[in-house]
């Protein structure tokens, strides 16, 4: 009782600290207290705005608003956030964008691709984003789209599929993840990849013939009764309470389950998914001098080593991996080219790829809603 106490309060933390996409969604600025683990920190370098400029973001619950981020950014150029709206999901993500136009708005791969197909966002001028360069070169190239940049890269991370070895012997096999009914996969049209990764006859799992996407659904829907989760709170409570023998995860809640006692492992992956999250520029911005300071502002390695420790993803910047950050780096295997290249990083599903015949991200979406109703 004690252990299991320790992992609903760890979890409960975890949620309130925001915990990315996953967390609960918020209309304004969370009244957040700093980490502990963070300590003083110094402040990001950035001149006075020259016009008294405004801004409107757009972003996931947890990104920006803690720790006195948004006060901050206010306080050393001179802009003032006239609107801060956060969301849990990116569905969420995508209806709030369809509803009114943003300054600014930080967003995933698919969610980041049909942004700029309906010119919703404009291309980036690098040039005016300090310390654009200290990204990270290979999530800068994943945002450019016929020559042009059209996204900031901020955090990112990349998926595990965790067991219970005290309930599963010999769990260390993929296969076994989808042959099980007690498994909690995260409720996302892209965790079709994940699928398609145990088919030793894909080579990129975002581009899937139609005949690899039948596979791959059929692979998920051999057992209806497992679950799938918007919340990582839930796989948290299933662990928690001898619910779960797998859930797809990040190495974030890995370290959380382990320092709370759960004796959790990771399948081994010969490859694995993940993701990285964007701020872009938005189409309609009048004025775009305080959105370039914004998208300079969250490049600098001490907001993004805030960030990583509030949210447990990994920073873009990989300066940003000391103190409270280091830890999560660590997980994500930060600066470990072996690790990485092993990370089939999402792209929204192509209609098209080198054979002619990959199937597009509608029906990637319309399959997973049949799936999941």
């Amino acid at each position: 009782m004690v252990r299991r106490t320790r992992v609903m309060a760890l979890a409960v933390t975890a949620l309130v600290a925001g915990v990315g996409a996953a967390a609960p969604a918020a209309s304004s600025p969370a009244k957040a207290t700093a980490s502990p683990a963070l300590g003083p920190t110094p402040t990001p370098t950035a001149s006075p705005a020259r016009s008294d400029g405004t801004l409107q973001i757009l972003t996931y619950r947890g990104y920006a608003d803690y720790a006195g981020t948004t006060a901050e950014f206010e306080k050393i150029t001179g802009c003032r956030i006239a609107r801060f709206d956060t969301v849990q999901t990116a569905d969420e993500m995508k209806d709030r964008a369809a509803e009114r136009p943003y300054d600014v708005i930080s967003a995933g791969p698919a969610l980041a691709a049909a942004l700029v197909e309906s010119g919703q966002v404009r291309p980036i001028d690098t040039a005016e984003v300090t310390g654009y360069t200290d990204l990270s070169k290979r999530f800068r190239d994943m945002s450019v789209r016929s020559g042009k940049v059209y996204g900031v890269p901020y955090l990112w991370g990349s998926h595990e599929f965790l067991y219970d070895s005290s309930r599963v012997k010999d769990g260390d096999d993929l296969r076994r993840v989808f042959d099980s009914d007690d498994v909690a996969l995260q409720d996302s049209p892209l965790t079709i990849a994940d699928a398609a990764l145990a088919d030793k006859d894909v080579d990129d799992p975002y581009e899937l013939t139609e005949e690899q996407l039948d596979r791959a659904v059929e692979l998920l829907d051999e057992h209806g009764e497992r679950s799938y989760w918007s919340n990582p709170l839930d796989l948290v409570k299933g662990f928690a309470t001898g619910k779960l023998d797998y859930a797809q995860a990040t190495p974030y809640y890995r370290l959380l389950l382990e320092r709370a006692g759960k004796p959790v492992k990771a399948v081994t992956l010969r490859r694995t998914t993940g993701w990285v999250d964007s701020w872009m520029l938005g189409a309609g911005v009048p004025d775009t001098e305080c959105a370039y300071r914004w998208l300079g502002y969250t490049t600098s390695a001490t907001v993004q080593r805030r960030a990583a420790a509030w949210v447990g993803l990994a920073p873009a910047n990989p300066k940003a991996c000391v103190r409270g950050a280091k830890r999560v780096c660590d997980a994500y295997g930060v600066g470990k080219d072996s690790r990485l290249e092993r990370i089939a990083f999402a792209v929204r599903p192509p209609g098209g790829c080198a054979a002619g015949k990959c199937a597009g991200y509608p029906a990637w979406t319309d399959r997973w809603r049949e799936l999941v109703k």
